[in-house]
């Protein structure tokens, strides 16, 4: 039997757990200091919790349910790491150096269904969920690579919008988002947290009323259905007006700013037209919504689209600014290795396959 990641428990269910099996509350104080202040990576390194408990945390969980597989280090600071899953599956974090912190994408499942037509994410069909323990992994994996530079850096913020669709590993990812933020352990404040979704509607009205704090992020695309549909196929089940009911439903409820996710195609849905569209949808948002601008990364299985050239993205800035609409071209991060998300872990897939 596969044992579960130890990472996957919140502080509250660790607690539970361990007085289940007849030891003393304090002892999950002591076990979660050591996961996420000492960063112990055994059990037997837990030197002050009594042999009973250690024994019995080992024969349940495990602390190390990942493997570095392959690592690349942009010059520019980024580092992607491909790990391996205890089941032999692969999946891509992604750590990135701004000005305000140090900032790690994590994936939250194994391959996506989503099909947006242009992202190498979804080139392999999803596999399975990630355990809210593996995507926890992924953090503590990124901050034992920071320890190990010696320089007293920590991981600051999150981004959830690495391979898969968060809201389609819902509960995972609530049970993520309530282990990074515990303030007993890495205590990353939930308003350095952003998680992405593709749309799904639905999911969005619980994500609302879960009242986590965190910021959102809506990977739009496109300002009308046809276009949208085309290039995501999500939108068949969750179209423009339903996204931007729930949206409404969102920015009632939480009064928090909404980031609203445009990667520009050449010749597709990167024309002022689609600029005006995009104004006239937000119109009624454009207080409360922030549009982030993404120049594309070309993927070979998707040689239809091509990255929007520098003339194009900035009439299409240049509209929405002109509208009264918040927005920013993206910094682009690791250019000079495998950028686009999922690329590394196709790749590495296809070698496989050929040997």
């Amino acid at each position: 039997m596969r044992k579960e990641s130890i990472y996957g428990l919140t502080f509250e269910q660790l607690t539970e757990w361990l007085m289940e099996h007849g030891h003393k509350k304090y002892r999950a104080t002591q076990v979660w200091d050591y996961l996420y202040r000492k960063r112990a990576t055994d059990f037997s390194e837990m030197t002050d919790v009594n042999t009973d408990c250690i024994q019995v945390l080992a024969e349940n969980f495990s602390i190390q349910t990942l493997t570095e597989h392959v690592k690349q280090e942009s010059a520019d600071g980024t580092v992607k790491f491909l790990f391996k899953l205890k089941d032999g599956n692969l999946i891509e974090t992604v750590l990135m150096k701004h000005k305000y912190g140090l900032s790690v994408c994590v994936t939250t499942q194994v391959g996506c269904n989503i099909g947006c037509s242009f992202c190498a994410s979804g080139l392999l069909a999803k596999n399975r969920d990630l355990s809210g323990g593996e995507i926890v992994e992924q953090i503590m994996n990124v901050q034992l690579y920071l320890d190990k530079k010696e320089q007293g850096e920590n991981v600051s913020h999150i981004v959830v919008m690495g391979i898969g669709e968060p809201f389609d590993n819902f509960e995972n990812m609530l049970n993520f988002i309530h282990v990074v933020t515990d303030r007993k352990g890495l205590a990353i404040a939930a308003r350095r947290i952003t998680v992405s979704t593709s749309g799904l509607a639905n999911k969005l009205y619980e994500f609302t009323d879960a009242q986590l704090q965190v910021n959102l992020a809506i990977s739009l695309h496109a300002p009308n259905n046809e276009l949208r549909t085309k290039i995501m196929k999500i939108n068949r089940a969750f179209p423009i007006e339903k996204l931007m009911e729930a949206l409404d439903y969102y920015l009632a409820k939480t009064n928090r700013r909404i980031t609203i996710e445009y990667i520009l195609l050449k010749d597709l849905n990167d024309h002022p037209e689609e600029a005006e569209q995009l104004a006239d949808l937000l119109e009624n948002k454009k207080q409360r919504v922030y549009v982030n601008l993404i120049p594309y990364n070309p993927v070979d299985e998707h040689s239809q689209y091509q990255r929007s050239d520098q003339e194009s993205v900035l009439a299409f800035y240049d509209t929405l600014k002109k509208r009264g609409v918040n927005c920013k071209i993206r910094q682009e991060h690791g250019t000079d290795i495998d950028a686009a998300c999922g690329q590394l872990r196709s790749k590495q897939m296809k070698k496989a396959e050929a040997k």
